[in-house]
């Protein structure tokens, strides 16, 4: 009869998602993981296998406890528009009070590993069209609502908000400053606001 695991996984797997996003994939070695995590090499291996599917069991976990959770707190319980700027002032909040500049797991992968591994640049796609699917719901919806104007496709604004999203991400890595991180999402939350003048242009009257 198997032995039952002598650690809690979850916990465990908080910890790989930390060397992870602290070190990036290529420079953590299954050493660093076990000890992190405080269990033995063999248990990782037991419990997760190699360091690659450890890997994809920690982003799955980080997104689900990231993105997942961002959404589940504030798409239905908020308003279309309020969700969206609620989801923008947790990233800010959260990427200036990282002292470790750590950035988005997600992103990070993204520029280390994705470009030259077929598997993992599916994976981290398919994430990425889900945050811009959640974008596009929270724009239909608010344009439905009447409270974000229908000048702009839902498409192209869901579109511009991952890559605001995107571009934040990766700045605050090397410049994580309020105002500047906050300064970027005023033009974006203006074009969340503006609306098409209904108010004809005035004409210069020609006396004769």
């Amino acid at each position: 009869m198997a032995r039952p695991r002598e650690f809690d996984e979850l916990e465990v797997l908080d910890a790989a998602v930390h060397q992870f996003w602290i070190y990036g994939y290529d420079a953590t070695s299954v050493r660093e993981l076990a000890e992190n995590m405080g269990i033995t090499g063999a248990s990782l291996y037991n419990a997760f296998g190699d360091k690659r599917s450890l890997f994809r069991r920690a982003l799955a976990h980080y997104v689900e406890n990231s993105f997942g959770d961002r959404v589940s707190r504030f798409e239905g319980r908020l308003s279309p528009k309020a969700a969206i700027v609620a989801f923008f002032r947790e990233i800010v909040n959260r990427s200036v009070s990282d002292e470790d500049r750590k950035g988005c797991l997600l992103v990070n992968s993204a520029l280390e590993v994705a470009p030259h591994d077929a598997e993992f640049q599916e994976i981290i796609a398919e994430v990425l069209v889900q945050v811009e699917a959640f974008f596009r719901r929270c724009v239909k919806a608010g344009q439905q609502a009447g409270e974000i104007p229908a000048t702009h496709s839902a498409d192209d604004l869901a579109r511009m908000l991952l890559s605001m999203l995107l571009g934040i991400r990766v700045l605050a890595r090397t410049r994580p400053e309020r105002s500047l991180l906050e300064g970027l999402l005023h033009p974006l939350y203006a074009l969340l606001d503006e609306s098409p003048s209904t108010k004809p242009r005035k004409t210069r009257e020609i006396k004769s």
